[in-house]
């Protein structure tokens, strides 16, 4: 049913995303599926790199991670921008095109107050694509 899942990380957060991340390996697994990880950064330096070629660099040797512990393909995609907060679900819809991908598999928080503001990017990525978006509630 599902050739190609793509899961947004961010780099600075790996530690919160690894419920979700062992969801999207099970869901790969289940469909033989290619998983694209796709990461979106600053073209100024951050806390996690200092150019985009850098964060491109680790993407993929985070990617090559995970496919060491669940065994599927993987491949990475990843965007710089001047402001990436502002600019990130743009950029996932822009990415979902763009991989292939025929699944959106994202970590997200609680809802609060503040989606009133801020809406989720799941939310965007689910009304401006026509794939399957699965979000993996994250309660901490």
């Amino acid at each position: 049913m599902f050739n190609n899942i793509m899961v947004p990380v961010d780099l600075a957060h790996l530690d919160t995303l690894e419920p979700a991340l062992s969801v999207v390996a099970d869901m790969a697994k289940q469909y033989d599926a290619r998983i694209t990880y796709v990461g979106v950064t600053a073209n100024a330096p951050t806390s996690v790199a200092r150019t985009p070629q850098e964060y491109e660099q680790k993407l993929e040797a985070f990617a090559q991670d995970r496919h060491n512990v669940h065994g599927q393909p993987v491949s990475t995609k990843v965007y710089s921008s001047t402001d990436p907060i502002a600019n990130v679900d743009d950029l996932l819809v822009k990415a979902t095109k763009e991989t292939g991908a025929d699944l959106v598999m994202m970590a997200t928080h609680l809802p609060s107050h503040l989606d009133a503001v801020m809406p989720s990017h799941g939310g965007k990525v689910a009304t401006h694509t026509d794939v399957s978006v699965f979000l993996i509630r994250l309660t901490h």
